[in-house]
């Protein structure tokens, strides 16, 4: 169909795993950066320290075990502030799926490199700590096998070249690695290690003359300089350079390249880019939005691990291009919605093309209202990226919207509640369609306000499902107490309470939908409370939502059609 083509042409926001909260809608604008020593940032990094902790032995390990050198700083910072582990599984499978050099393949190859390598380097470069805590184990880690190893386990005789001073001296043990190519560090790589202590514990070093065993012992292994009296030994440790190599004959010269020697020597030390997969990437929207549009996601389990999430897009006809003919205005919308993980795999579409009538008596008096569809789609609870296109065929114009879709998990054995949906028509539907159908929850045709604005001459309805809740023994039914609250600014203003007896107390699921007189209330902004009681085991859930009341019209309002 057109319109899916059309949509994958649309360069859209993707994701940041750098936080449990790290889609970043459409619009939004980056917050202003923070002082490196402000309250702010000293508290994000105490409560990150106060997560780690937090961590389950499992997630702890992988983290602190398997790839400190391989995740990047704000991926890290990003799972210790997931809440679930079903969020820290997903994290763990998208951190894998997009390092893959073959997506479409089920065999990883560099994962499975990754963990060669970690245990390569526990079996080869061991020394008291595990071998992929060593700087030889952490540099195999990261770059993989050197092409060339110069060993020298026991030390021995060194001659220095030139550019060292030259002259001979001996050496601690120590190893010299050579790499043709690092990525995004360059050509011809050497990474120097030496084991001063004689341990087995090799460091790595940016001075080329450390591993020199006998820099301290007076008149031996000089250098020619120093033995033609052109410099001192102790002339060594003042060097500007950062090295404490002799001076070569001809004296020090000034090292044009000494920022990029320590610049290089810090880089070899972190991941490739390649392998920064999970930071931020965003690319600029190539069309303007023309189309505004309305959206809400709704959360209801479904099944053990499996949540129904019912997406509502709604269009004011006044935004919409209509063609008159034969007495009708006529409109036409092409939608196409995506769901992707975090990693950028698609688990869900649905597009529908979406025609909409209206007789050219009623077409005035509808340009303000709003047409609204549904598509509910069921899903696994984790974190979740929402794009939605509306195309209107007449005028071209285009909306887009890209969001995040936090699915939550619902507890098995606890009191637990679906979202609270305010709406505008709650009506029970024939046997025949139960469980299928735009706007069908259950047993219930329940259409959501969007705007979340009422008028006095509207109907305010709320429906919520109730879970887990406990069987009296005796008479196998529930005892469930329900409490509604409207605040403004904080001051309740409204009150009522369903005791058992005007509840159907059934299974260990119960459906509240009911409707709240709102004529009372003057115009302003109120919240919603709902809190249930289960009696029998005392627990309680609550749940709420602000909403808006305007002046009544000099009419009632008409509900929103539906395309």
């Amino acid at each position: 169909m057109w319109i899916r083509h059309r949509f994958l042409l649309l360069p859209v926001l993707s994701i940041c795993l750098a936080g449990p909260t790290c889609l970043i809608a459409q619009d939004q604008t980056s917050p202003q950066e923070t002082p490196a020593d402000t309250p702010s940032r000293k508290a994000s990094k105490k409560q990150v320290k106060k997560l780690a902790k937090e961590l389950g032995s499992a997630y702890d390990s992988w983290l602190r075990d398997e790839v400190p050198d391989i995740i990047t700083e704000d991926e890290r910072r990003a799972f210790l502030m997931l809440s679930t582990n079903e969020e820290r599984e997903q994290f763990i499978e998208i951190f894998w799926d997009r390092r893959n050099p073959d997506p479409e393949s089920p065999a990883n190859t560099v994962r499975e490199e990754h963990y060669r390598r970690l245990a390569y380097a526990d079996e080869h470069f061991a020394s008291g700590i595990p071998g992929r805590k060593t700087d030889r184990g952490r540099i195999y880690i990261i770059w993989g096998p050197p092409d060339e190893i110069e060993s020298h386990p026991t030390g021995g005789t060194y001659d220095r070249p030139v550019g060292q001073g030259g002259g001979s001296t001996t050496t601690y043990p120590w190893e010299l690695w050579r790499y043709r190519y690092l990525e995004e560090i360059g050509t011809n790589i050497e990474i120097e290690f030496v084991d001063p202590s004689g341990s087995g514990e090799y460091h790595i070093t940016m001075d080329p003359c450390e591993k020199d065993a006998l820099a301290h012992v007076p008149g031996a292994g000089s250098s020619l300089s120093e033995m033609l009296g052109q410099s001192t030994k102790a002339g060594r440790f003042s060097n500007s350079n950062g090295t404490t190599c002799p001076t070569p004959l001809g004296g020090m010269t000034a090292n044009a390249n000494e920022f990029d020697n320590l610049d290089r020597y810090f880089r070899v030390q972190h991941a490739p880019g390649r392998l920064k997969e999970l930071e931020e990437k965003v690319t600029s929207r190539l069309v303007v939005n023309q189309l505004p549009f309305q959206y809400r996601a709704d959360f209801l389990r479904a099944t053990t691990g499996t949540v129904l999430v019912p997406i509502t897009v709604q269009v004011r006809n006044r935004d919409v291009s209509f063609q008159g003919k034969q007495g009708v205005q006529s409109a036409v919308l092409e939608l196409y919605g995506r769901i992707t993980n975090p990693g950028g795999r698609v688990i869900q579409t649905f597009e529908e093309v979406i025609s909409r009538d209206i007789p050219d008596s009623l077409f005035q008096s509808s340009r303000d209202l709003y047409s609204i569809y549904q598509k509910a789609v069921p899903l696994r609870a984790g974190l979740y990226r929402l794009d939605i296109v509306i195309k209107d065929r007449q005028s071209g114009n285009i909306g887009t919207l890209g969001a995040a879709l936090r699915v939550p998990h619902f507890d098995e054995e606890k009191l637990d509640a679906s979202s609270l949906i305010l709406a505008d028509q709650i009506e029970p539907v024939a046997s025949r369609q139960i469980g299928g159908g735009e706007f069908v929850l259950n047993l219930y045709k329940v259409r959501p306000r969007l705007s979340q604005e009422f008028s006095g001459s509207d109907k305010l309805g709320i429906y919520l499902q109730l879970y887990n809740l406990k069987l009296d023994e005796a008479s196998h039914k529930t005892k469930v107490s329900v409490a509604y609250r409207i605040t403004k600014n904080q001051q309740e203003v409204w009150r009522a309470v369903e005791t058992p007896d005007h509840l159907h107390q059934g299974g260990e699921q119960l459906t509240i939908e009911r409707f709240i007189p709102v004529s009372s209330l003057a115009p302003g902004r109120y919240t919603i409370e709902v809190t249930a009681i289960d009696l029998l085991t005392n627990e309680t859930v609550i749940r709420s939502s602000d909403f808006t009341v305007n002046v009544a019209p000099d009419k009632p309002s008409a509900p929103a059609p539906v395309l």
